[in-house]
């Protein structure tokens, strides 16, 4: 079970990018959060190595506190174990064998407005700003070059544009749940390693060609600032050359003609690079600033606040920024062809055995159409058995589908785990009787009673239970013993399904909770053992098999007792 906190207008949220429970996104809300396998977690992981209640995760002072609950392997935030940790947006929790990505609520926030905080204006460049250098965007190693000539403190201007050129690789690459996430992560970045007051990100629509504003970001967050002009043709240009260029309206303004220096602010100054990728141009990114020293050093009439050295930088960055846009196109178009294809082959599945059910409920109405006509009771009651059978079959191949793919908060009521035991042997007992099976039942006396979901758990058993009485039907002496037990130790209900069957063949052990795999071949869906599993780790337990070529097979559903009034204290 995947549960979603409350969530009260934030935009955090956890997304687990490793483990069994892969791809689920947790919101997060204002309310404290527990993640852990426990089933009273608010963010349930079905992790067999995570604490029953592993973690909390919650609010001070604005920011989420994750905190660690004495669990047994500990919590480790980017790979170092803490007890107590503020989160970072990008920030990767693991518990147990499980990866969480953390995203806080800013990305998205940022992402809402871009159409109202940039403004592509056609003839800005012509009227204010004027191109004052330009770098192609195929520069190869300018920013490796390190001749013996190379000064002290060049050199260290290029080891800080490399480390700037890392962080924004390392955040290329870091998981990420979306694009825009992906390019404010690099926009942000850019914007502190160049100097910059602001920038975006436009990015070409891969359907009409059209490069739109996508991402917006400033230096001070605390400022709403006004409208950042982009000359539309500034980025025509850059898109059209393929060049980076270097702009300012300091050259516009006459009281630069005497090269000295004056008292001005607010002289503008941008940058636009083009987002060249592998096989297409991405778009652009663009940055500006506005000086606003009371005195500005001339130098050759124009401002220096964006150097040739900034422009190069940012070519190099708008190059990396266009591979990862590809990079994570590639990874959503894998992706979903996969899902299609899964999606193919489960269809493929399910048409193939609700076939072979058809055909059964066909076979039984031509029976009874025959006996209704012949006036023959017995062939009208044989073609309903049938018929019967194959909606028993229909009935419960959805209902495993349905309980497979929802994902849903089990409903703890109160009771005896004896009860949808004994219910399951009355229900199976003519079945078992038709197969030649003798069914039996020992539940434990001192089965103390707990919380469970009592629909979720008579199915779990139910198909289990099926699955045995297929197991041995037609052979000698064929018997099926249902029992509980409960110790009291680690505190565990078991709940075990034994057979005299012919056994589980060793390299298929492993295989039998898969989706559609089944050791009963057209007989058998490959649904129903997974089903088992889900429900059973919903409750955060787990089933064990046990078998033996020629000596039957021992299925062992265990399940932590809960108590509405004493949860369980965490895992050892």
């Amino acid at each position: 079970m995947k549960r979603l906190i409350r969530n009260d207008g934030t935009k955090a949220t956890l997304l687990v990018i490793q483990g069994v429970d892969l791809g689920t996104r947790f919101k997060l809300g204002t309310e404290p959060a527990g993640i852990g396998r426990g089933v009273r977690n608010e963010i349930r992981i079905l992790d067999t190595e995570a604490s029953r209640q592993h973690a909390l995760i919650s609010i001070k002072n604005g920011s989420y506190i994750i905190t660690d609950q004495n669990s047994s392997n500990g919590t480790l935030v980017n790979g170092t174990q803490t007890q107590s940790v503020k989160l970072s947006n990008g920030d990767q929790i693991q518990i147990g064998r499980s990866l969480l990505l953390f995203s806080s609520q800013a990305i998205d926030e940022d992402s809402r407005y871009m159409a109202e905080k940039v403004d592509l204006i056609s003839n800005e460049d012509s009227n204010h700003s004027s191109i004052t250098h330009e770098v192609n965007h195929h520069f190869d190693s300018v920013i490796l070059d390190t001749t013996e000539d190379t000064g002290i403190v060049q050199q260290q201007a290029i080891q800080n544009d490399l480390q700037a050129l890392y962080r924004i690789a390392e955040a290329s690459v870091s998981p990420t749940i979306s694009q825009e996430e992906l390019l404010k992560r690099i926009l942000d970045l850019t914007i502190n390693t160049v100097g910059a007051d602001r920038g975006c990100m436009l990015i070409t629509d891969p359907h009409s060609g059209e490069v739109l504003p996508q991402i917006y970001s400033s230096r001070d967050k605390q400022k709403t600032g006004p409208r950042m002009p982009v000359s539309h043709s500034i980025v025509d240009y850059v898109l059209n050359k393929k060049q980076g260029v270097r702009t300012s309206d300091a050259r516009r303004d006459q009281r630069f003609e005497g090269g000295g220096s004056i008292l001005q602010a607010g002289i503008r100054e941008a940058m636009c690079v083009p987002m060249q990728g592998r096989h297409e141009l991405m778009g652009v990114i663009y940055v500006d600033t506005t000086t606003a020293h009371p005195e500005i050093l001339l130098k050759n009439g124009a401002v220096e606040k964006f150097s040739e050295e900034h422009l190069r930088l940012l070519v190099a960055i708008g190059r990396q920024s266009a591979l990862a846009i590809e990079n994570y196109r590639f990874q959503n178009a894998m992706l979903k062809a996969e899902r299609f294809a899964a999606m193919g082959q489960t269809i493929a599945t399910l048409s193939h055995h609700i076939k072979n059910i058809l055909q059964g409920v066909r076979g039984g109405s031509y029976l009874i159409d025959m006996g209704l006509k012949k006036s023959e009771e017995d062939l009208v009651r044989k073609g309903w058995t049938i018929v019967e059978k194959n909606q028993n079959k229909i009935y419960h191949l959805v209902m495993d589908m349905l309980t497979f793919s929802t994902e849903r908060k089990p409903a703890l009521e109160p009771g005896s785990i004896n009860t949808p035991v004994k219910d399951i042997v009355e229900l199976m007992q003519a079945r078992a009787e038709e197969c030649g099976v003798q069914l039996k039942c020992e539940p434990a006396e001192d089965l103390p009673e707990s919380v469970f979901d009592h629909e979720g758990m008579h199915r779990a058993i139910l198909n289990i239970v099926i699955n045995a009485i297929d197991a041995v039907e037609g052979s000698e002496e064929g018997i099926v013993l249902l029992e509980t037990k409960y110790l009291a130790k680690p505190d565990q209900i078991l709940i075990l399904v034994s057979d005299n069957g012919p056994g589980i063949p060793e390299d298929q052990i492993n295989k039998i909770f898969n989706l559609f795999e089944s050791t009963k071949g057209a007989r058998g869906t490959g649904i129903g053992l997974a089903v088992s599993q889900k429900i059973i780790r919903e409750h955060g337990g787990e089933i064990n098999i046990e078998s033996e070529a020629g000596n039957g097979s021992r299925f062992t559903l265990s399940i932590p007792r809960l108590d509405e009034d004493n949860p369980p204290a965490p895992a050892p």
